[in-house]
């Protein structure tokens, strides 16, 4: 973790060298984001409610998925950039040093300027909980916090497997931002307005239902919902974490350098 914090430290500095650019970049963040949630505000303003959702639930729902993609956009940067170490033969460096991959790669890059949609995700998030009443409780707000921390593995997680494979393909493949960018989008409203195989699938395989909807129905007092699944359910991240990380190691073994 020291390896880890110099890495933070140096590219925190790197990055600060252009302030402007930095700070333009970061508020252009905290903007871009408002552009979805403003069709969010349209959309109950016309329609009221949302499958029985009110408008507080489901920014509750959109502040926790995008502070949770924020965060590991920010940190695990690294893995969603990591196709460019293998076109330039750059990961061979990585491979000689005494230290695991997965920290080198995690510190290879770090994306600061995403502090602006941290911001107004907290923002959101703030706003949400203080027109929820049935929030404020001490269980309630650490499975809120598990749930962001949840949010963030799975992001990682997904970003890791990326990652993998350009160790075949060599460049990033495109399917990936089907399940970081539209897992982003899909999981900022409940899961209980689309499809069943949709739910299912976003439950079991990428569980983005233990990020937001399952452990909502507990913060919010819903029927289906109960205080064992709001405090067991946020560590369904971490399950799906591990296996990334053992297919990550499969990909190590198996890469052969592009020789640049």
């Amino acid at each position: 973790m020291s390896l880890y914090f110099r890495y933070l430290n140096i590219q925190l500095k790197s990055q600060l060298q252009y302030r402007t650019s930095f700070l333009l970049l970061s508020v252009g963040q905290f903007f871009i984001p408002f552009m979805v949630f403003g069709g969010l505000y349209f959309m109950f303003e016309r329609f009221g409610q949302l499958e029985g959702w009110s408008f507080f639930e489901v920014t509750l729902c959109f502040a926790v998925i995008h502070l949770s993609f924020s965060l590991s956009e920010c940190f695990a940067r690294g893995f969603d950039a990591f196709s460019s170490l293998v076109a330039s033969g750059d990961f061979d460096r990585l491979l000689v040093r005494p230290r695991g991959t997965v920290v080198q790669v995690l510190g290879s890059k770090f994306e600061f300027t995403r502090i602006g949609r941290l911001l107004q995700s907290t923002i959101v998030l703030i706003w949400s909980i203080a027109n929820l009443p049935q929030v404020w409780s001490f269980p309630k707000a650490i499975t809120l916090f598990f749930m962001v921390f949840n949010g963030v593995m799975i992001f990682t997680g997904i970003f890791i497997l990326a990652a993998t494979f350009c160790f075949w393909t060599i460049q990033a493949i495109e399917i990936a931002n089907v399940f970081t960018d539209g897992g982003r989008e899909m999981a900022q409203y409940p899961l209980t307005i689309y499809e069943k195989w949709v739910t299912r699938f976003f439950t079991f395989i990428v569980p983005f239902g233990c990020v937001t909807y399952l452990p909502l129905m507990y913060l919010l007092d819903k029927e289906e919902g109960n205080w064992v699944t709001g405090m067991l359910v946020p560590f369904g991240g971490l399950l799906f974490l591990l296996p990334c990380l053992l297919v990550w190691r499969i990909g190590v073994r198996h890469y052969r350098s592009t020789g640049s």
